[in-house]
């Protein structure tokens, strides 16, 4: 509303100054054909930047599509490489790699896992390719006579640049018959040495439906050409993949404009140019689309850009009169795009604060307060996360239940918003299932189960879950893909782990628990690869002898993490952070014997009728409760959130429409934890059995409902439902 209001006043003062501008022009009808002719230019100076947005803004809605498409075959390209790895010592079935990727990827029509020549002592040349052909799944191999798989552009130039590569469009002749692009990469085997080229094969079909279809204006067109100058789209269809922008070039009468537009076109840049063709100046837009090489344009006439503006300056130079009336219109509609450019500045302005609470969000669902059990002498812990941007993927958490020590670490592949969803998910899954498990292999699996189950975006978590012993100083722990922790006892050494594989990869997977009995003094170093892969200036990353180095000498656990975090920073410079870098110090000092006493519990109730309008009364509610805990703001407005959502739940659907029924509110304050319990007599219903909502989806693919519960799972630290009686009974705990 406030929005509103300020844009409505906004438009008025925008109207008045409008109107006293026409006013001036009206008394100033001896200036009025300057000021016919200083509008006229300011006018087309005007529309010109408006059609530059409007071409920007087509082409960089259109390569936010094909860049999704190129996204989605190098994630799972690259989520594919570990297994070639491990299929490498077996060449047969390298197929089901390649199978694996075309079945679980709508964008890919054909993979391949192509091996070097002499690789494999039983196969000179081997190379199975699977791909699309009408909905079927069809199995060929590439290494024939007719097709030099080796010499393939595909093939080469990944080795070439050791690195992911985005082929020359091409027709697989040997292959999937079709016009093509491919992504690759190279697998190395364990020793390092480059075994085989990974694949992707995109049809480029759905590319010329997209490009050929962008309208900015209706005379305008669209094209687009390849890293060599290859044209992939265009109006005339017989100069597709049979010409090259320089062939074309060649013909034209002026050379030099042209060959200047392609130069720039080809070596990436984006921008625009005016040319001249067939007598009409045209402006043509282009921009590229990154990793691939390729770059689009739009041809916008320029007459059909000025069209509009034309046709009034001839209807000023004629009717003056009907030309101040114009004028007019023209300041309107000028007010009217500041409106515009300010609502665009304000919705930036928007996202920033809003990825900011995403951020503090994020940061109070890990513990953050040290020493984090102060009342103890047997443990020095401490910890540290920052994340490369606002928000990030990694994660710890840990906890005290029954004189054992909970913690873990973990790592989200990828970064962003999409990471932080999956890190909160990761971390209140670790709670849920670790309120009942002791044995850190039982909870990797429920863990790992429940998110490959729920992985349709096709990320993993590595992760390392222990569980430790306070009063015997045994240690169980289990590693999932995670970086092995740093031991610090007489010396410092890696803690022996079994890798596994990471979470969310597959259901099934078994996980190998560990186990190690500590002594007094010794301690634990976690962290994640945001550490050792650090990158300097001249990309030289931190390492782990560095690791070792710096966690030499005697220090609190809150003084390594400092004097890490110091050395890295002197170590990167000026360089960007590339990766979230999270550090877990534990630090065990000996069995503490001393007895800890059982802190007092205060209670506070409060029941509400089944009315939407009783709701407001848990602001109150929950202000006691917090200023009984001594809460602050960020985590008064979380609990707040999580009980709004429980209570209004039951107010809505528990007692059936036209019936009065009560909803009971008792809060339990202890020193570190606070407790909700939401009692009801109505129909039975138990909200933790939903499904987990899939954030990751789109608004229009979302399941309605959902979110509720998962903002409460995600806000509190344990959610439990029971049926007593005739009573619906929700138990909701958040730690601190």
């Amino acid at each position: 509303m406030k929005h509103s209001l300020k844009t409505l006043t906004d438009l008025k003062q925008i109207r008045k100054s409008a109107g006293l501008g026409l006013l001036i022009v009206i008394v100033a009808a001896a200036t009025l054909e300057a000021t016919a002719l200083v509008q006229y230019y300011f006018s087309q100076k005007g529309i010109r930047e408006e059609a530059s947005m409007r071409a920007e803004s087509q082409m960089e809605a259109t390569r936010n599509q094909i860049m999704d498409v190129v996204n989605q075959t190098e994630a799972a390209v690259r989520n594919s490489i570990w297994i070639a790895q491990w299929a490498l010592s077996v060449p047969d079935s390298l197929h089901r790699v390649a199978q694996r990727i075309v079945e679980d990827n709508p964008v890919v029509m054909g993979s391949t896992v192509a091996l070097v020549p002499g690789y494999s002592p039983r196969h000179k040349l081997f190379s199975p390719y699977v791909f699309k052909k009408e909905g079927e799944l069809v199995f060929r191999s590439l290494a024939t006579e007719d097709y030099d798989y080796p010499s393939q552009e595909w093939f080469t130039k990944p080795i070439e640049l050791d690195a992911g590569y985005w082929s020359e469009p091409y027709i697989d002749v040997g292959g999937g018959e079709v016009l093509m692009t491919t992504y690759s990469v190279p697998v190395k085997d364990r020793s390092g040495r480059t075994a085989a080229v990974l694949t992707a094969d995109i049809s480029l079909d759905w590319l010329t439906d997209l490009v050929g279809n962008v309208k900015v204006y209706p005379t305008a067109y669209s094209m687009m050409i390849s890293r060599d100058g290859h044209i992939m789209v265009c109006p005339d269809s017989s100069l597709v993949m049979q010409a090259t922008v320089g062939e074309l070039v060649s013909q034209m009468e002026d050379t030099a404009t042209f060959g200047e537009l392609t130069r720039t076109m080809l070596s990436g840049a984006s921008g625009s140019m005016a040319v001249d063709y067939g007598g009409k100046t045209s402006i043509v837009y282009f921009s590229p689309v990154e990793r691939t090489g390729w770059s689009m344009s739009i041809v916008i006439p320029e007459e059909e850009i000025y069209s509009g503006i034309r046709r009034i300056g001839r209807m000023v130079f004629l009717l003056q009169i009907l030309g101040l009336a114009m004028l007019a219109l023209i300041l309107w509609f000028l007010a009217r795009s500041q409106i515009r450019y300010r609502e665009l500045n304000e919705r930036k302005d928007r996202v920033v604060r809003e990825l900011q609470i995403a951020s503090g969000i994020q940061m109070s669902m890990v513990p953050k307060i040290f020493p984090p059990f102060p009342e103890r002498s047997d443990l020095d812990m401490s910890a540290t996360i920052v994340p490369a941007k606002e928000v990030g993927g990694d994660l710890y958490d840990f906890y005290i239940r029954d004189e054992k020590l909970f913690f873990c670490i973990g790592d989200v592949s990828g970064k962003g918003v999409p990471a932080s969803l999956v890190m909160a998910v990761t971390r209140t899954m670790f709670r849920t299932v670790s309120a009942h498990e002791d044995s850190p292999r039982r909870i990797v699996t429920q863990m790992n189960d429940s998110m490959s189950d729920m992985n349709e975006s096709s990320m993993f978590v590595t992760f390392f879950c222990g569980v430790l012993d306070l009063t015997t100083a045994h240690l169980c722990y289990c590693n999932a893909g995670h970086n092995p922790p740093m031991l610090l006892t007489d010396e410092i050494r890696k803690l022996p782990v079994e890798a596994n594989l990471p979470l969310g990869v597959m259901q099934g997977m078994v996980f190998i628990e560990q186990e190690i009995d500590l002594n007094r003094d010794d301690a634990i170093f976690l962290y994640t690869d945001g550490l050792t892969e650090a990158e300097n200036a001249e990309k030289e990353q931190f390492g782990e002898e560095r690791v070792v180095e710096v966690l030499h000498g005697r220090k609190s656990s809150e003084e390594h993490l400092k004097n890490i975090s110091r050395q890295v920073r002197l170590f990167v410079g000026d360089a960007p952070q590339s990766d979230d870098l999270t550090m877990l110090f534990i630090h065990y000092l000996g069995a503490d014997s001393s007895a800890i006493q059982v802190p007092a519990v205060s209670e506070h109730r409060i029941v509400l009728h089944n009315e939407v309008s009783q709701i407001s009364q848990l602001e109150g509610f929950i202000e006691a409760v917090a200023k009984d805990r001594e809460l602050d703001l960020s985590q008064t407005l979380n609990l707040n959130l999580a009980l709004e959502e429980a209570v209004t739940n039951v107010v809505l659907y528990a007692y059936p429409q036209g019936t009065t029924g009560e909803v009971d509110v008792l809060a339990r304050v202890g020193v570190d934890w606070i407790e909700f319990v939401v009692t009801d007599s109505g129909k039975p219903f138990d909200p933790t059995a939903a499904p987990a909502a899939d954030t990751t989806a789109s608004v229009s693919d979302r399941r309605i409902g959902g979110l509720g519960i998962h903002l409460v799972r995600t806000i509190m630290d344990s959610v439990h439902y029971e049926r007593r009686g005739n009573k619906n009974i929700l138990t909701m705990t958040k730690n601190f």
